[in-house]
């Protein structure tokens, strides 16, 4: 088509074909079954190349999305994962479980009539195209600065500072805490959400380009932040939202009471789906409640469903306030999960043998917007009933690891436990030190802390060019 010729809008998204739901509920198999080559390029080919593209600012981590697109609209996908690449080194990894549709595809020139250019099915084509190949080559990379980098924890923020300070020449190595890496990518996110061959296969291009990792190693036990700081120029904190939030209600002290970071930990980085062929205890209960209404809720609903249990969401505002991707939330109706609407758990209840049998609920009706913009829930008096569950899963959100501010001195703390950093760089308070991802903003999301992790690598990237010309 020439230049000059204006291109008609196409606003008919191709979607990715998925496992059917009466299939999909009764494995852990990965439900979205991905493009075809057929289908990237049709899809990339309704991408309008705007000379001013509104969905490249709000990509946390920088991705040249019209440059990407285009080499997959053109059926040259080699350039468009070296262009992918250059800014994000888990395309895989993001194009399955990043909230696009809140980001760079909210602003799609095309989503006005609902038909934005499904940005992350293409990254997540490209990622995998990349994968069925022939071992490509490795990006260029700078030549050896003699600095040295340490960074704590192995998750998406940590992954994404380490490919960067990499390339930039300085020797990186990783401390994680957990038997594998990858944190709440490994620990966190159902096999069938996001299989964890994929996040070893991302995780192994980490070490192609050099990046050291050992697992088992806990800063602050096995050993201290200062130690680490005798030998390396610079540290960059990235150990996550760890330590799991309960919604404050008596009951759970009781047998089948789980926080959503247990339960998930137990079946995907503990393999406890294939008990008892592993090792890993997990009790396949009948009746399951999940409280809250966020991704990580749906996560362990789904996960519960396909152990067999009759699962339930159980959440006190209404549909349309659910946190979670519609995508997500589409996939859980599909699948039989079942979702109580204007409910508020107040007790678990239990038996002689402290097992949870049932749950009591109050009833809640919707008033006024409070300050997140949603209506308030209000509970209706006298509205309260029992209902029988044998397990109750909390799944309200996670607060910042305490490990590293509990055992570290001249880190600035904030009131929820999270380390203070410079928001532009994440500089802490404490000299050669910086923090990114969740341990600085409490639970967000993947690319969120991946966007932080390239921020500090760039900051720490000057700050080590710097002290070497000084030095010099």
């Amino acid at each position: 088509m020439p230049e000059n010729v204006k291109r008609k809008p196409d606003f008919n998204r191709r979607e990715m074909p998925k496992q059917e739901a009466h299939i999909r509920s009764h494995n852990f198999f990965e439900v979205a079954l991905g493009y075809t080559a057929e289908l990237a390029i049709a899809e990339a080919q309704r991408c309008l190349q705007c000379k001013k593209p509104f969905c490249v600012p709000d990509c946390p981590v920088n991705i040249e999305i019209p440059e990407f697109i285009q080499a997959v609209a053109d059926g040259d996908f080699a350039t468009g994962i070296r262009i992918l690449k250059a800014s994000n080194s888990l395309p895989s990894v993001c194009g399955r479980v990043c909230p696009q549709e809140e980001q760079c595809e909210s602003h799609c020139a095309l989503s006005k009539r609902n038909g934005t250019i499904a940005i992350g099915r293409l990254e997540r084509f490209l990622g995998d195209w990349e994968a069925a190949q022939p071992e490509m080559g490795l990006p260029e990379m700078a030549g050896a600065t003699g600095k040295k980098v340490a960074i704590i924890g192995g998750g998406p923020a940590g992954l994404a500072a380490a490919a960067d300070l990499i390339k930039a020449g300085h020797k990186v190595v990783i401390y994680e805490a957990l038997h594998t890496m990858g944190g709440v990518l490994s620990y966190g996110i159902p096999e069938f959400r996001l299989p964890k061959k994929i996040v070893e296969r991302e995780v192994n291009y980490l070490r192609r380009l050099g990046v050291e990792m050992y697992t088992d190693f806990v800063v602050g036990k096995t050993r201290s932040m200062d130690s680490l700081l005798e030998e390396y120029d610079a540290v960059f904190v990235a150990t996550g939202a760890g330590l799991p939030w309960f919604m404050e209600m008596p009951g759970n002290n009781l047998n089948g009471v789980y926080s959503a970071n247990e339960y998930l930990t137990r079946i995907n980085l503990m393999k406890g789906s294939s008990f008892p062929n592993v090792p890993t205890p997990i009790k396949k209960h009948q009746k399951v409640a999940v409280l809250g209404g966020g991704n990580v809720a749906m996560d362990c609903a789904r996960t519960a469903l396909r152990l067999g249990a009759e699962t339930t969401i159980v959440y006190r505002r209404s549909r349309a306030e659910l946190p979670a991707r519609l995508e997500e939330i589409e996939n859980a109706e599909e699948e039989g999960v079942n979702f109580l609407y204007l409910t508020l758990p107040v007790k678990t209840i239990g038996n002689e043998n402290f097992q949870v049998t049932a749950m009591e609920c109050l009833k809640m009706e919707l008033g006024e917007p409070d300050a997140s913009g949603r209506r308030r829930p209000v509970a209706v008096p006298g509205s309260e009933y029992v209902l029988p569950f044998d397990c109750v899963i909390h799944a309200i959100g996670n607060g910042p690891n305490p490990l590293i501010p509990a055992t570290t001195s001249g880190l600035t703390i904030g009131k929820h436990g999270n380390i203070v950093v410079d928001p532009e760089t994440g500089k802490t308070s404490r000299e050669k030190v910086w923090a990114g991802g969740d341990i600085a903003t409490g639970a967000a999301t993947v690319i969120a802390a991946m966007g932080a992790g390239r921020k500090a690598a760039r900051s720490i990237h000057e700050f080590l060019v710097g002290s070497s010309s000084s030095s010099a």
